[in-house]
């Protein structure tokens, strides 16, 4: 499936605790961000579309936390063994990083991420393979704003990406625009359910029209001596390359 798809869907690859212990750790990192008491590299970026609103908590306001895979519980579940073995199984390699995590909160109200490909952020030598992994925190059904993906679209170059044209969008988010979306099919998912995908499909989210929130954590694996670009295009990384598996 994977080949021919470009994903794969994991039902219940977690279990609910441990989706809930992610959620919980993300929780207190957004807290303690607003309290000035979380040291770089991780940071939060706010949800632009509830940057007017009076937020109960700062997790309400945040639309990402960026670089936590170096701390724990998020470093257990990124080098956890069912995880490196199916990630080391589609980089086929031995020897591989995680270079990107981010864990996503979209609160009612939030933004979708309009359609784009993972690699049109990824100025790397070699391009591919680069693996993501996203981690169900919470239910992902239709009206909170679920991934949805287009198959086999995986084999497609990067296509051309615009800055998302919406006012305030959040912090960089671009979308296509040359592709026709009609066989995108959504993705719905209960915690703990895991999707791995390839760089180059297509996909994005909708916008949460529900009263609760969806949540997810989201890790990505390129091969080990893979040569980052990213400052020297973009002048700035979210990327933090660790070492997770080695022959």
């Amino acid at each position: 499936m994977f080949d021919d798809d470009g994903f794969v869907v994991c039902p219940g690859f977690a279990t609910k605790a441990e989706a809930d212990q992610l959620l919980g750790a993300a929780i207190d990192l957004a807290r303690r961000h607003a309290r000035g008491e979380v040291e770089p590299p991780t940071f939060v970026t706010p949800e632009q579309n509830l940057a007017d609103q009076q937020a109960p908590d700062p997790e309400d306001a945040a639309s990402k936390v960026f670089r936590v895979h170096h701390r724990s519980p998020f470093r257990e579940f990124a080098t956890r063994d069912d995880v490196l073995d199916a990630v080391g199984e589609l980089l086929d390699d031995h020897d591989f990083d995680c270079f990107l995590s981010q864990f996503i909160f979209k609160s009612p109200g939030a933004w979708g991420q309009p359609c784009h490909q993972d690699s049109f952020y990824f100025p790397f030598e070699p391009a591919r393979p680069v693996v993501g992994v996203w981690v169900a925190a919470t239910d992902a059904h239709t009206d909170n704003g679920p991934l949805y993906v287009v198959p086999g679209s995986h084999r497609e170059p990067v296509h051309t990406h615009v800055p998302d044209r919406r006012p305030s969008a959040n912090l960089g988010y671009y979308e296509i625009v040359d592709y026709d979306l009609s066989s995108a099919v959504c993705v719905e998912m209960e915690p703990g359910d895991v999707l791995f995908f390839d760089s180059h499909l297509m996909h994005f989210s909708t916008d949460n029209t529900s009263s609760r929130r969806r949540a997810a954590m989201v890790y990505h694996y390129a091969r080990a001596g893979t040569v980052d670009h990213t400052v020297e295009h973009r002048g700035y990384t979210v990327n933090d390359w660790m070492p997770v598996r080695r022959s």
